[in-house]
């Protein structure tokens, strides 16, 4: 019975597009390994007719006339084999081409909720596992496989005991292939789990090599990842040893086999029941008959990988379906809600934000203050839509962010991380978020709205030098006022600063303050989390979050005035005491 749920529909029908055009092609290549493996029949043929007609007759026109035959049909068997072979390689690059970017999609989701930067990749890498899986010999072999019985037939008709025998070959063989799946099946899937990890210190070792060479204990990190890859390499001889073991003893059973038929047929020559061509079109039938079974049992390991893997990506598929797709909302511009929401953590699901409510109009900023691993960055994630909340909502003009796509919010919200990261591209591309065509005013007028655009224009290249990885040509000042010129293009209606001003020198802390009064002037909000009070000194409310709560909001002069005398005997008086007290010295400082 069929779901009536819309999203499952939509999560079938997203996964059901993966293979999408794909079931006629397939059919198509069934029929088309039906005729390679008539034609494979050829050889067969050949032999029974040049030992019992040929060599009989004495004929060379005969002979002569069955060789251009035969010539003439393996020509046509290479050729179809070449056709199969061409249509898989593109069936995999257009498998590539519909699923990697959404692939990409969701490595790029993956971190913010809770994986490491290596299982998100692994999207990516079952992408190129299944298109190499079909420009493999292992889909001949499984597009080979239902023709076996045509072999088997064949030289069943040559002498029954022949086709018992071959029959019995085909049979122990398939219980190696049926064996090698279930020896492999668990430890196939611990060995991608152990590579995944491995390749998760490795991802961590290499973003933090300048701390491993600065204090010395790269060595240590090299050990631990040496570890993981002992554990690996483990995992993956093991599977290997028995891929390779199994597809050895079916490789030796098919030499006796073939060996068997190759007696048996000689014995059953000599009783008189059988031809000389016979033997050796028994022979030929019978090897061609175990060999897709054999190349199975060869290729069962990439079998296994791509079946595994093109799971996983119908997993990625349902998991980006989305049943409603949000109807277009007008641009926001008269408040950011907050109302009561509780927030945890992706990977463990420990609750860092509880109960949390404020209001924003248009025109106001918000500074959010408190004691580090309070719940300050927690509060910026969900205000993003970075991470969802658990209960309540966070609305833009009374609208939920959900109601809108990302592409859609994205043009709302301006966002500077604490660690500023920019994308291996130029300045421009980086500051217009990767516009096609951006507006050359915007990301002049951004630049300059960031106190950057005299540093870039500076630059041998201007808006079009290239920052590479992660920016690291740069210092964090620029790196962090590149990040806010980011944040700023577009005029976001809302625009979330964590810690802002963490690398800024006193021009940058202008700029930065120049630009929150001009957010604030053409009606945009602004939420600032600071450690540093310069970054206080636009806005108009503060925030206090500290242990998961928020546990004041108001006026700035009012929380920051009353922070010595406010709520002196309540549980959380002396802490909640220090934090403003400590905010209020540094901003009359």
């Amino acid at each position: 019975m069929r779901s009536k749920d819309p999203v499952t529909a939509s999560k079938r029908k997203s996964a059901e597009k993966l293979t999408k055009g794909f079931t006629s092609i397939f059919v198509f290549l069934f029929g088309m390994s039906g005729i390679i493996n008539i034609l494979a029949l050829t050889g067969a043929f050949y032999m029974l007719q040049i030992y019992d007609r040929a060599l009989s007759s004495g004929s060379i026109p005969t002979l002569l006339a069955i060789s251009a035959l035969a010539i003439g049909l393996y020509f046509f068997q290479g050729l179809f084999d070449v056709i199969r072979s061409q249509i898989l390689v593109r069936i995999g690059a257009r498998l590539d081409r519909n699923v990697a970017p959404m692939a990409h999609q969701v490595a790029v989701d993956m971190p913010r909720f809770g994986f490491s930067t290596a299982e998100a990749l692994e999207r990516g890498r079952d992408v190129d596992t299944v298109r190499g899986f079909l420009g493999s010999q292992g889909p001949m072999a499984l597009f080979d496989l239902p023709w076996v019985p045509l072999f088997l037939a064949f030289v069943y008709v040559l002498h029954p005991w022949l086709g018992a025998l071959t029959l019995g070959g085909a049979f122990v063989l398939t219980a190696i292939t049926i064996t090698t799946e279930l020896m492999t099946r668990r430890l196939s899937s611990a060995t991608h789990q152990a590579a995944v990890t491995r390749n998760a210190i490795a991802d961590s070792n290499a973003r933090n090599a300048d701390i491993l060479k600065a204090m010395g204990f790269a060595g240590r990190a090299v050990a631990r990842f040496g570890q993981a890859n002992e554990d690996h390499l483990e995992l993956q001889t093991r599977t290997n040893d028995i891929s390779g073991t199994f597809g050895a003893i079916s490789r030796v059973l098919r030499m006796i086999l073939q060996s068997a038929v190759l007696g048996m047929g000689a014995y059953l020559t000599i009783r008189g029941e059988l031809t000389a061509g016979a033997i050796i079109a028994a022979s030929v039938a019978s090897a061609r008959a175990l060999a897709p079974i054999d190349l199975a049992i060869g290729n069962w390991k990439n079998v296994v990988q791509a079946r595994t893997a093109f799971g996983r990506l119908k997993e990625t598929a349902m998991a980006l379906a989305d049943g409603n797709e949000p109807m277009e909302l007008p641009a926001p511009k008269a408040s950011l809600k907050v109302e009561n929401i509780t927030v945890a953590a992706p990977g463990s699901g420990r609750v860092l934000l509880s109960e949390v409510s404020f209001e924003l109009k248009a025109g106001q900023a918000l500074g959010i203050v408190g004691p580090s691993g309070g719940g300050k960055t927690t509060l910026v994630r969900a205000l993003t839509g970075i991470w969802s909340v658990l209960r309540g909502s966070v609305r833009l003009d009374d609208a939920e962010l959900t109601q809108w796509d990302d592409e859609a919010l994205g043009q709302f919200v301006g966002y500077l991380p604490q660690e500023v990261a920019l994308l291996d591209a130029t300045i421009e591309e980086n500051i217009s978020r990767l516009q096609e065509r951006p507006d050359a005013r915007a990301i002049v007028e951004a630049s300059r709205a960031a106190g950057v655009h005299e540093m870039i224009v500076r630059m041998p290249e201007g808006y079009r030098t290239e920052l590479g990885p992660l920016g690291v040509s740069l210092s964090g000042g620029q790196r962090q006022r590149i990040g806010l010129a980011r944040a700023l293009f577009g005029s976001p209606f809302v625009v979330v600063l964590d810690e802002p001003n963490s690398n800024l020198d006193g021009e940058g802390e202008a700029a930065l303050t120049s630009a929150i009064e001009a957010i604030k002037a053409r009606g945009g909000i602004v939420v600032v989390i600071a450690h540093r009070p310069s970054a206080l000194a636009a806005v108009d409310l503060i925030a206090v979050i500290q242990n998961g709560r928020m546990t004041a909001f108001g006026p700035k002069e009012e929380i920051i005035g009353n922070a010595p005398r406010r709520e002196a005997h309540s549980p959380e008086a002396q802490p909640r005491k220090e934090t403003l007290a400590r905010v209020s010295a540094r901003v009359s400082a």
